[in-house]
């Protein structure tokens, strides 16, 4: 978990990082001593953040997240605005690092912005006009299928757990620019799929997967250009401006654009 405080409501202060916990209970004990050692004693105005998986209709608990399956229909909301003393805000962590590219960071002053985040899973987001688009339950890119025979989705495919699932190594681990190249191939898909069902103007790729050990964003565009697409011109890609502080940017731009009570 990474938090950060700004003090000004325009810039992000260093973040400080701690390893997520695997019960609730622990996790929102962690929130309370992070939040009262970056605030030091002022006054907390609102919080936001960002998790993963799909969340319930007034996002106030996630509900299927893979990765924290003791956080899932937790009262997570609640507990914290109860124990922060302030009002919280949740987005989809990757939804929340692409409003803070579309806003702040690689894709200020495009219109439609698409973020995709390759990190432990793959997740994505469609920000119009500084705002992420409206949906129901969520945007899911990484869970496209793009393997039918196997049923193997892009998360399942090139995402940083499944690697080390695969292959019992961390992803920073494997060496071989070969298996690196197949990776930058199989993004390249994914984007060119998701390209032609949200037509943006700019395509972000975030997310530790997209590291100097990791898919080359120069080879995930020479193999989007190879695959055949009806899109006579491709969308601008761009790597995160803002690498893991992306969704800071996209909770400050949250809290700044929070409804107003009353």
């Amino acid at each position: 978990m990474r938090f950060a405080v700004s003090k000004d409501g325009k810039t992000v202060g260093d973040p400080k990082i701690i390893p997520t916990p695997r019960d609730f209970n622990e996790g929102v004990m962690a929130f309370k001593r992070m939040a009262e050692e970056l605030v030091d004693g002022m006054k907390l105005d609102a919080v936001a953040g960002g998790l993963p998986g799909p969340f319930d209709s007034g996002k106030t608990m996630i509900m299927n997240a893979p990765n924290l399956p003791e956080w899932n229909g937790k009262p997570l909301k609640e507990e914290l605005e109860k124990t922060l003393g302030a009002p919280v805000f949740f987005e989809n962590d990757a939804a929340l690092a692409g409003l803070g590219e579309a806003i702040y960071g690689s894709g200020r002053g495009k219109h439609i912005v698409v973020y995709m985040t390759i990190s432990t899973g793959v997740g994505g987001v469609r920000i119009i006009n500084g705002k992420v688009d409206e949906n129901v339950l969520g945007f899911e890119p990484g869970s496209q299928f793009i393997d039918y025979k196997e049923n193997l989705t892009l998360e399942d495919m090139i995402s940083g757990a499944s690697i080390e699932k695969k292959y019992m190594k961390k992803p920073y681990e494997m060496t071989d620019p070969n298996f690196w190249d197949e990776m930058a191939k199989l993004l390249a898909y994914g984007i060119n799929n998701t390209i032609v069902h949200w037509s943006p103007h700019i395509v972000v790729l975030g997310g530790s997967m997209m590291k100097e050990v990791g898919i080359s964003i120069d080879r995930v565009k020479f193999h989007l250009k190879e695959i055949p697409c009806i899109f006579k011109q491709l969308p601008i890609i761009e790597k995160a401006l803002f690498g893991d502080s992306s969704a800071h940017y996209g909770a400050l731009s949250l809290i700044k654009n929070r409804p107003v009570s009353g």
